[in-house]
């Protein structure tokens, strides 16, 4: 008889580990909380040969995939360079990669607006327990609902996300919109300013409904920045004055608050940024938490991406990671969760470990680097981020 998973969380781990047990022969359902389809708004994705041929092993159609690029860039706050590394990658979207898995789970397998708050298990099967009272039964049960994830939450109480110190604000700023200069100088490279305890990435990506035509792409803007917890506190406080205890929804962000990330971009960032941000989409920033589980099952129960694990993006490793935990799970979920938790757990943790290491470096203080010209560990930054954990 068929095996039947449960999957909370419709997201790209959830889609993953849908995609790569419907491969292994397995019955597979969705559950997503949210009323509506998901939607990144256009956050970039860097790919590499490990994501792309997870990608290809659970069937996904790698055509078109995003925008490739050649060089990775270092900026002096004066726009001039500070470093090259050629580093040929194609880097796309999240809405591109939500897009190519979600066409290869059946509509009747995917559920919104059902949201899974827990579960009780026997030796032979484990039930879903919705938060409208009702139950599911199947032979798995996989919480692939991120880092706030209520299964994780049952299953390992003492794991909690913590907050690092600093946020990652995200802008999208239309190709066709960017003056020439700007385009020519930032645009078509992997683009960083590294001074002292802060950093910017960008990168080209897809533009919408993924057109890769030139004048129609978009610029994928990055900024960590610091936010010491009471700063944080006032960026969380909505214009009614109600605060959001771990992340403000992006329509929800204060004008003032808003303005005060412009007026420090001005202070702080090289002018082609500071005019790539000028003409972005509304910004909106994300606080930086992470997390490591020390096991990732419970007797039929799975972890699995975020909800096991969250590394700090620098490393670029969220959906890389969550395809290899679907793959790995796969492969072990009909014999073994043991073997799954024990071979990906030390997986997770270097990813963890690196994200966290590269975090540190980033808010390392040298008032000689204010400009972004010398910063001690520029060469290991621009190899690291964003590229496959060894």
């Amino acid at each position: 008889m068929t095996k039947h998973a449960i999957i909370s969380g419709g997201s790209i781990g959830g889609l993953f580990a849908a995609t790569a047990l419907l491969k292994a022969g397995w019955h597979v359902d969705i559950y997503e909380r949210t009323e509506v389809e998901l939607s990144g708004r256009g956050a970039g994705i860097v790919t590499h040969d490990t994501l792309n041929n997870a990608l290809r092993a659970v069937g996904a159609d790698l055509t078109d995939l995003g925008v490739q690029v050649q060089d990775r860039v270092a900026f002096h706050k004066d726009g001039s360079r500070v470093a090259t590394l050629p580093y040929p990658q194609i880097v796309t979207s999240w809405d591109r990669i939500h897009q190519m898995l979600r066409r290869l789970v059946p509509d009747g397998a995917y559920h919104l607006g059902k949201h899974i708050t827990g579960y009780t298990q026997t030796a032979d099967n484990v039930s879903a327990l919705f938060s409208n009272g009702t139950t599911r039964t199947a032979d798995l049960l996989v919480g692939a609902d991120g880092f706030r994830s209520a299964i994780r939450g049952q299953m390992l109480p003492d794991i909690k996300p913590q907050y690092v110190g600093y946020v990652v604000w995200r802008a999208l700023a239309h190709e066709r919109d960017l003056p020439s200069d700007v385009h020519s100088a930032i645009f078509p490279n992997f683009a960083f300013f590294t001074p002292s305890q802060s950093q910017i990435i960008g990168y080209p990506i897809a533009g919408q409904n993924n057109d890769l035509r030139e004048g129609n792409r978009r610029y994928n803007f990055v900024w960590y920045a610091p936010a010491p917890a009471e700063l944080l506190r006032d960026m969380l406080t909505d214009e009614t004055g109600q605060h959001h205890p771990i992340s403000i929804p992006p329509p929800l962000v204060r004008d003032a608050v808003l303005q005060d990330m412009q007026e420090r971009a001005k202070a702080t960032l090289p002018a082609g940024f500071v005019e790539i941000l000028s003409r972005s989409e509304r910004p909106f920033f994300t606080p930086i938490y992470d997390h490591h589980s020390p096991v990732m099952h419970d007797g039929r129960v799975a972890l699995s991406g975020d909800a096991a694990c969250v590394a700090r993006p620098h490393v670029g490793m969220g959906v890389t990671k969550a395809a290899e935990d679907a793959l790995c799970l796969a492969k072990h979920a009909a014999t073994s969760l043991e073997t799954y938790s024990q071979t990906r757990v030390p997986a997770s943790l270097r990813a963890h470990l690196q994200a966290r290491e590269l975090g540190s470096w980033m808010l390392e203080e040298d008032a000689q680097n204010a400009d972004g010209s010398s910063h001690v560990r520029l060469t290991e930054i621009m190899r690291l981020t964003a590229a496959t954990v060894a």
